[in-house]
């Protein structure tokens, strides 16, 4: 895998229809742990809520969970489930809670309800991607600083940190298919004076 889709932070929102509240929660995670203590979080925040449903998919180990929580079958874990599925993402897990308003809203419109707050709580936390990449190091005099600082982002990949003593040291993720046309690029321009070293690679966010 060289790269995938993601929430891009903790958020929610939330709607009403008929007289029942839903109010979805979304959230990046990336262990089974980390989704089930979200959970448990939202169930002990709402705990007076009829329903806190939910669903996560994970990459590692391809794990895909849901709970209907005293919903009908196949009404409420599933159509949240559906909306990870259709955005594509993963590492990340969406609660929707249900603050019952006593109209009965059938089997379609739970479906709908759900898949709606769980869209909301999807769009209110942003999906973002994350690319497999490189991370790198390079050391150069003052007087080549300024062009490798901006070759790295012309070439697709963004400054961490540079370290200035007696030369600079400059570390950077990028890509990884775009590491190896860079270090052919950077040997060019500086006249095979600077090199690229990769130290890591790493899922990260190329903006």
């Amino acid at each position: 895998m060289q790269e995938y889709l993601t929430l891009g932070k903790e958020n929610n929102d939330e709607f009403t229809v008929k007289h029942s509240r839903f109010i979805g929660y979304a959230k990046p995670v990336q262990t089974q742990e980390d989704a089930v203590a979200f959970i448990n979080e939202i169930k002990a925040k709402h705990w007076d809520a009829k329903h806190n449903v939910y669903a996560y998919i994970l990459r590692d180990g391809q794990i895909k969970r849901y709970s209907d929580d005293g919903e009908p079958q196949g009404t409420a874990g599933i159509p949240v489930l559906d909306v990870l599925q259709k955005e594509g993402l993963t590492d990340c897990v969406v609660v929707v809670t249900r603050y019952f308003g006593g109209i009965l809203l059938g089997g379609g419109g739970l479906v709908r309800a759900y898949s709606h707050a769980a869209k909301l709580a999807v769009d209110a936390g942003g999906v973002i991607k994350m690319s497999l990449c490189v991370r790198a190091e390079c050391e150069c005099d003052y007087g080549f600083y300024g062009k490798l600082a901006s070759l790295i982002p012309e070439c697709g990949g963004t400054v961490e940190n540079s370290d200035f003593t007696d030369i600079v040291k400059v570390t950077f993720t990028m890509p990884k298919n775009l590491f190896e046309p860079f270090c052919a690029k950077l040997v060019d321009t500086s006249f095979g004076k600077v090199e690229a070293k990769a130290i890591d690679e790493l899922f990260a966010q190329i903006s």
